[in-house]
């Protein structure tokens, strides 16, 4: 039997804690969860008294020294992303880690780098990928059914969905808003169904109209005080194939829906909407809308964590690359730019 992956968790807060410990815990005895660190001790304490897990550390520095890791789960704010990535991977680990990459395209291309150079895994935490609409939905564009892809539009919108808790509204930790905490996930997704095409010129548009204010909260009160980040980006994205990317994503905006994911493509042979998963086609001179009459219902974050591990393991290759991290820094550093500067940004 091959040994069990021996894990450590980077920050005990809500998505270690709700997405990536109950998750290791359901690969059974393939994995054990043995260390968790948090810059806060007593929570890295108590997250191991909850969890069973036998050590807990108030730095990853002492969690790499003290315990022998296979692997790290990177769950802190995103300003230490890269930080604590290149740390655990110059110790000799596989790292997951939660989107997005980092603050800076510069350090997206510098956890790549060492990973490389250490021979090590780098995945990100793009969950909605491992979702049954886009991967079945990959299948049908890498069979041709869409044709070539040269339009797709990207989706994340709350009508009042502001983060009550953690950090999400403190630019200086998480380095913006819903661009880079919701938009991501909807804006990769897009990416890794057109293939990751390579970018060539981005414009952007940001704005703070609402959750500067005291108003209400369908995800908890804000403190709107302090609030620092953007409550809505726009952007348009060209690709050097000719293709082209329209994003919308918000925080707070005056939409009727509460929370809208959703990413469309748009090819010369077929198109469609991801979530739920519908394709559109012209077929024997008949329009066609063709939904599943069945998609297996299983956790995304659960299927991410079993990925990960069983790349960890050697029985198959990750799902995101460390490239791909580069191009999608790239990108939500260049909307964010051209949204301050008022100019397209060439890449």
């Amino acid at each position: 039997m091959t040994k069990p992956l021996r894990v450590g968790i980077m920050g005990a807060g809500g998505i270690a804690r709700g997405a990536h410990l109950p998750n290791y815990k359901k690969m059974g005895d393939r994995v054990q969860v043995v260390a968790v660190a948090d810059v806060i001790e007593e929570k890295a304490e108590e997250c191991a008294r909850i969890h069973s897990i036998p050590h807990f550390f108030s730095s990853l520095e002492e969690m790499l020294d003290q315990v022998e890791l296979d692997a790290v789960s990177v769950c802190t704010p995103n300003k230490f992303h890269a930080p604590a990535t290149i740390a655990a991977l110059k110790a000799g680990c596989h790292v997951l880690c939660e989107k997005p990459p980092a603050m800076t395209s510069e350090e997206a291309e510098e956890m790549a780098r060492t990973a490389k150079r250490q021979g090590k895994i780098l995945t990100y935490g793009f969950h909605y990928r491992h979702s049954p609409e886009v991967e079945t939905l990959k299948r049908f564009v890498d069979a041709g059914e869409l044709g070539e892809i040269y339009a797709s539009r990207v989706y994340a919108v709350r009508r009042r969905g502001i983060p009550g808790w953690g950090v999400f509204t403190n630019k200086e930790l998480q380095g913006g808003g819903p661009l880079i905490d919701i938009g991501v996930h909807m804006l990769d997704s897009a990416l890794y169904l057109m293939g990751y095409p390579e970018p060539e010129l981005v414009m952007g548009a940001a704005y703070q109209k609402i959750g500067n204010r005291k108003g209400v909260g369908l995800m908890g009160e804000w403190d709107w005080k302090n609030y620092s980040v953007e409550d809505m980006a726009r952007g348009m994205i060209r690709f050097k194939d000719g293709s082209s990317l329209m994003l919308e994503t918000a925080f707070a905006a005056n939409v009727e829906k509460d929370d809208t994911m959703q990413v469309t493509l748009m090819g010369d042979r077929g198109g469609a909407d991801v979530f739920p998963l519908k394709i559109y086609q012209e077929k024997h001179d008949t329009l066609l809308d063709i939904t599943p009459a069945y998609l297996p219902k299983k956790n995304y974050h659960e299927v991410e964590i079993e990925r990960f591990v069983h790349s960890c393991l050697g029985l198959t290759s990750p799902l995101s690359t460390p490239e791909q991290g580069v191009i999608l820094q790239r990108l939500i550093e260049a909307i964010y730019q051209s949204a301050e500067t008022g100019e397209a940004v060439k890449l």
